[in-house]
């Protein structure tokens, strides 16, 4: 049984700014961005302009389903006997990821060398070039049961290739933030391309694949239980709760140590993949694209944890044509929780090593040291603790803020399958939610297994899991319940406004 409600087609969500402005973050193509931010911080501090340093070398920091039809249909091809498709367990993938140059050159694949697809490449990029020469862009074909997905963009074909029944918008989403995982690596990669369109971009990517592939490591064909891949479904991130007085004494800390230093542009201070504040220059903000990038360089850089690291980034949603200069340092060895100093200045490296210890030592006296330590033990909100034991999951997603709550993942969804099986429940309520052809505003699903509902409100949205007995009274009683709970707790749950320096 099922209902729904539509809402008008067109409407779109808007990212709020934080300050009294609205930041669109409707995504663009990079030739349309001719204009570098970076470089305009740069020019606002020194009326000279500071000289752009882009060709910082990048630090130390970056170093180093089987299916008999998908067989029969790649007969056909010329294939080298080296390339994968005589090998069965590469075949036997759930989820395979390439990217190519627009040439049809293999740059990257998620299992194994991509220099043994260079057949599929120059496939790929045939179907790319034939859908283009009728004025077209290709989205996604079906053949044999694989679904291909992809995305252009004015340098890259990136292809996503799988059986699982995932939305074409949620594989677009994860290639998108494949791409932009590149750029924040390589910033002018379009430049190199427009000079040499058959450059092998291996070269300039190498010791950095890892970045993309714990990117995509963190989804679930890779049997890993966590709230982490409702980010990137959602386009939203995590919140480490703390009380209204801890976080700001943090703020505070962070301000009182770093407002004199003029070319800091952004403060940001992580634990879990979970934001715990971030300071910004006034005027700017961060997208929750790129700070899904700064995570994702944290969760996957051992070295970070040994010693304080100056290493360049480029945050595409921010400046896709330049990078900024980041202090990178764990707070003590006895809190790892992750501080990020973000410069336009490639020179501060010691000044800010400095304030990052005077930051350090403030919050030790103010005990939110410990208060972080015992944060970062949360896995999400416990649904008996706060009475709702009824309801098996949730995603609450504040709209305003971008930001992401969930609950504890536990039984039935403590296992690879029916984790599984809940991420496919969330991808397709999500997109169905939010169809461009006929948006909803609610949907209202009972199936064998659970019952499902989703529903947009003007300020949050709210998807829910139940057992599949209960009744629909109780199911709204439930959900009013929850949501009468998040907003007495957003000030620990939510960060509703990020300071200025």
């Amino acid at each position: 049984m099922e209902t729904g409600s539509s809402t008008p087609a067109g409407s779109e969500e808007n990212f709020e700014d934080f300050s009294d402005g609205t930041v669109d973050y409707q995504e663009v193509e990079e030739e349309e961005n001719k204009h570098s931010i970076i470089q305009e911080i740069r020019n606002e501090l020194s009326p000279e302009g500071a000289s752009s340093s882009n060709g910082f070398k990048k630090s130390e920091s970056f170093a180093s389903v089987r299916s008999k039809d998908f067989c029969e249909s790649m007969e056909d091809l010329d294939v080298s006997p080296d390339d994968y498709f005589h090998d069965k367990e590469w075949i036997q993938k759930r989820k395979h990821i390439f990217i190519l140059s627009s040439a049809g050159k293999p740059i990257y694949s998620l299992h194994e060398n991509e220099g043994k697809l260079a057949t599929l490449c120059g496939t790929l990029q045939a179907l790319v070039s034939f859908v283009q020469a009728n004025n077209d862009t290709i989205t996604s074909i079906v053949a044999d049961g694989i679904k291909f997905v992809f995305l252009i963009r004015s340098s890259l074909i990136l292809v996503a290739a799988t059986r699982d029944n995932i939305a074409v918008q949620q594989l677009q989403m994860q290639l998108n933030d494949v791409y932009n995982q590149i750029l924040s690596t390589l910033p002018h990669m379009t430049k190199i391309f427009e000079k040499r369109q058959n450059y092998d971009l291996r070269k300039q990517l190498a010791g950095t694949e890892r970045l993309i592939d714990h990117l995509l490591v963190n989804d679930t064909s890779n049997k890993k239980i966590t709230n982490n891949v409702f980010t990137t479904l959602t386009n939203t991130v995590q919140v480490l709760p703390l009380s209204t007085a801890m976080r700001n004494n943090v703020t505070s800390a962070i301000q009182n140590n770093c407002s004199k230093i003029r070319d800091l542009v952004f403060a940001v201070l992580i634990a879990n993949n979970k934001l715990i504040v971030l300071v910004r220059m006034k005027k700017y903000s961060i997208h929750p694209a790129d700070l899904r990038l700064i995570f994702n360089l944290i969760e996957c850089s051992e070295s970070f944890k040994t010693a304080e690291s100056w290493t360049p980034i480029c945050l595409p949603k921010f400046d896709m044509n330049g990078y900024l200069y980041a202090h990178v340092s764990y707070l003590a060895d006895d809190c790892q929780a992750c501080l990020l100093l973000l410069s336009v200045d490639p020179n501060v490296f010691f000044t800010l090593s400095d304030a990052k210890k005077k930051i350090t030592e403030k919050l030790r006296r103010s005990h939110c040291l410990e208060a972080i330590n015992e944060e970062m033990n949360n896995r999400g909100v416990n649904l008996r603790t706060i009475g709702i034991p009824e309801m098996r999951h949730f995603l609450y997603k504040c709209k305003v803020s971008a930001q992401l709550l969930c609950a504890e993942l536990t039984h039935p969804y403590s296992s690879p399958s029916e984790f599984d099986r809940l991420y496919s429940i969330y991808c397709d309520m999500y997109h169905r939610i939010h169809n461009n052809l006929r948006p909803l505003k609610l949907i209202y699903h009972v199936g064998e297994k659970e019952l499902v509902l989703a529903w947009v409100a003007q300020a949050y949205e709210l998807y829910a899991v139940f057992e599949p007995t209960i009744d629909k009274n109780l199911v709204i009683k439930l959900v009013n319940k929850l949501v009468r709970w998040v907003e007495k707790e957003q000030d620990i749950l939510f960060i509703k406004n990020h300071p200025n320096f």
